[in-house]
């Protein structure tokens, strides 16, 4: 079957695994290589293997909640938007989101996702209480911070390819309704959008826009877009007597992939001075509900296919605080000279954390989608050069085209995951398409 990620490439043929319980999984992962797959939402081919891609989506029960600690056991299959529409009438939100509803619990802890409040809460493997993994030879362990500690903290960020998450328990956090209070900021320049995210950073939720074609004085002219929950006193009418209760969204299909004529430098750059606009106009505080706030591109079920049959290509890095400004000022140059510019490029203000294989540093991340070709893969790598001067890495589950070399230049901690790989004997048991790209 031809497969994958959600950039669209690469596409693959791979043989496919539907286990439908522990029985069939373990047959799967000791009969050879393998990676797993929950619901395609990686952007590359992390979650591709030629031989053998094991299909998650079959585990996808809710197995158990504590009201008293939001507490909640899953199954590594359970979508996050199921979690959010069983639990939200409840009371109860996942304290990180990435930007999508659509992915699956597994993979967001192999992933481990960052949202908008990483600079006060981290990313969610913070939220995840433990892990019953299926390691190389078919047997199951919990691991936790306090039982098999290094597994637990390389299979955080390890992208699967320390073994099969199989169920987790995770925290979710308590909400007094379905509305986020957001507080809308035009910034001029890229200077002006992080001196209004540092001066921000009591907000819980801060992100923004940014023009990739805006050049000169006006070199990352951004909308930033703070919020809050909110609270039941700050609403009223109908929304206060049903804080929980939102107007479904309508939901809409691109019916054909896009013709490559219709992305081009003039309608990128159409959009993005159009978007800075309306950014401008809606300047203020407003309430929205949580589903317009989080989750933007979800209204759009295959926004994937604006870029067309071939595909497109995520960039997203993060650079450490002391070279943000100049370094992302270099990038945001090289984009706009190159005329290659994103519709979607999302700048964020990550917080300090230590791990053994997670994305996430101190600083600011960048990530900006390219349709394929290559005029949009050089520039990617002249992109990879400039992060690397200025200290910064790569988020792997939005990687799709990087080498093994920039890799190990960007980040120290590749040899400890190699050796654990190899120790524990993961390496001859689970690997991807891009786990053999960049040797690991």
């Amino acid at each position: 079957m031809e497969i994958c990620g959600w950039g669209r490439f690469p596409r693959v043929e791979c043989r496919i695994g539907f286990p439908h319980d522990e029985e069939s999984l373990r047959r799967l992962v000791t009969s050879g290589r393998s990676i797993a797959r929950g619901n395609g939402r990686a952007y590359g081919d992390s979650a591709l293997n030629p031989a053998r891609t094991i299909d998650m989506t079959g585990f996808d029960r809710m197995l158990a909640f504590e009201p008293q600690t939001g507490s909640l056991t899953v199954e590594a299959g359970v979508i996050l938007g199921d979690i959010i529409e069983a639990f939200l009438p409840r009371g109860w939100f996942p304290p990180v989101t990435p930007g999508t509803k659509f992915v699956s619990v597994g993979g967001m802890i192999a992933a481990d996702v960052h949202g908008k409040n990483h600079h006060k809460h981290g990313s969610f493997g913070a939220f995840v209480e433990w892990i019953d993994l299926m390691v190389a030879d078919g047997s199951v362990l919990r691991c936790s911070r306090g039982e098999n500690p290094d597994l637990f903290a390389f299979t955080v960020g390890g992208m699967g390819l320390t073994g099969i998450i199989l169920r987790a328990a995770i925290r979710l956090m308590p909400v007094e309704s379905g509305w986020v209070r957001q507080q809308t900021i035009p910034a001029c320049c890229l200077a002006d959008a992080i001196e209004i995210f540092e001066r921000s950073r009591s907000w819980t939720y801060s992100v923004a826009w940014i023009d990739c074609f805006a050049q000169g004085n006006a070199l990352g002219r951004s909308i930033v877009m703070l919020g809050e929950h909110a609270v039941r006193a700050e609403l009223d009418g109908s929304t206060k007597s049903t804080p929980y209760a939102m107007a479904p969204r309508r939901r809409r299909r691109l019916p054909l992939d896009a013709p490559r004529l219709a992305l081009n430098r003039f309608s990128i750059r159409a959009f993005n001075a159009y978007y800075y606009a309306k950014g401008r106009r809606n300047a203020g505080s407003s309430l929205v509900d949580w589903d317009s706030y989080f989750y933007p591109l979800d209204t759009i079920l295959d926004w994937n296919r604006i870029y067309g049959r071939r595909g497109f290509a995520q960039f997203q890095c993060v650079l450490p605080l002391a070279t943000s400004l100049k370094g992302l000022s270099e990038l945001l140059a090289a984009i706009s000279s190159a005329r290659q510019g994103s519709f979607l490029a999302v700048l964020k203000r990550m917080g300090a954390q230590e791990s053994r294989f997670s994305f996430p540093m101190e600083g600011y991340t960048l990530a900006l989608d390219f349709p394929v070709g290559a005029a949009s893969l050089a520039l990617m790598e002249r992109l990879d050069a400039i992060t690397l001067a200025h200290g910064g890495r790569f988020y792997l589950a939005k990687d799709a085209r990087m080498n093994a070399a920039t890799l190990e230049r960007a980040d120290p901690r590749v040899g400890a995951f190699r050796e654990m790989r190899s120790i524990s004997g993961a390496a001859h048991h689970f690997s991807s398409l891009q786990s053999e790209r960049l040797l690991l």
